[in-house]
């Protein structure tokens, strides 16, 4: 899996698997654009990075704004002058609650992070690659969770369902023209998000470790390798 010489944009690049997967890209031999809110932490792995040899940038982003990703996708360019690869990873867990708990604003607040953040960089990601007329390939985070279910997760639940639903007629449009579009569905990975729930050593960690056939939480980096595989010729 050969990057070089190619721009791979990941939002939600602070922490957790977005973080993983700008250092895996980056050794790959991309250059690395990182969009997040938190400056300190963005602005972290691109020295990391660029102490190992790579090229990466960070960009402070809000994707649920339209105007911020236009602009993301514009300092891309002219950083990088092209777009090749997109990981929109950002999002959020949202409230877990019963849905009688929940509020109108809870939901607005994870649907706007988790589904229409994501349609929003597809947008935007899309059309830049049709202008290069040299294809791509653009890979989002959903979650296990639009398939299972846990007390409280209706609204994220119903987020993650919301995005596999738009991804397959989005591949559809847009395959013959040379960009692929795929999503991945994380099982429990070992992650930031996931320790605000519970910690790994945690009695309450142990039912979902024991549903996992391999009986240990997922890494961020393994995700990571899924992420740049089907990012890669290799996936085509």
């Amino acid at each position: 899996m050969n990057f070089q010489g190619k721009v791979a944009l990941i939002t939600g690049g602070s922490s957790g698997i977005g973080r993983a997967a700008a250092i895996a890209f980056a050794k790959a031999g991309a250059n690395v654009v990182i969009a997040a809110r938190r400056v300190q932490e963005g602005s972290e792995i691109v020295r990391l990075i660029k102490d190992v040899g790579g090229e990466a940038t960070f960009i402070q982003t809000d994707v649920s704004r339209s105007e911020e990703i236009t602009a993301l996708i514009d300092k891309t360019i002219d950083t990088y002058g092209r777009l090749d690869c997109a990981f929109n990873n950002a999002g959020t867990e949202g409230k877990f609650a019963s849905i009688t708990e929940l509020t109108e604003a809870d939901w607005e607040h994870t649907m706007s992070a988790n589904l229409k953040a994501v349609w929003l960089c597809m947008k935007y990601e899309i059309a830049q690659m049709l202008q290069q007329a040299s294809g791509g390939a653009i890979v989002n985070t959903s979650s296990w969770l639009a398939k299972g279910g846990l007390i409280g997760s209706t609204i994220y639940s119903a987020s993650k369902g919301g995005l596999d639903g738009m991804v397959r007629p989005a591949a559809l449009e847009y395959a013959s023209q040379g960009i692929r579009i795929n999503n991945i569905n994380p099982g429990i990975i070992d992650t930031e998000m996931l320790r605000r729930f519970f910690q790994p050593e945690d009695k309450a960690a142990k039912p979902f470790i024991n549903h996992i056939p391999s009986k240990r939480l997922g890494t961020s980096e393994e995700v990571a390798e899924t992420v740049i595989w089907l990012c890669s010729d290799a996936a085509s």
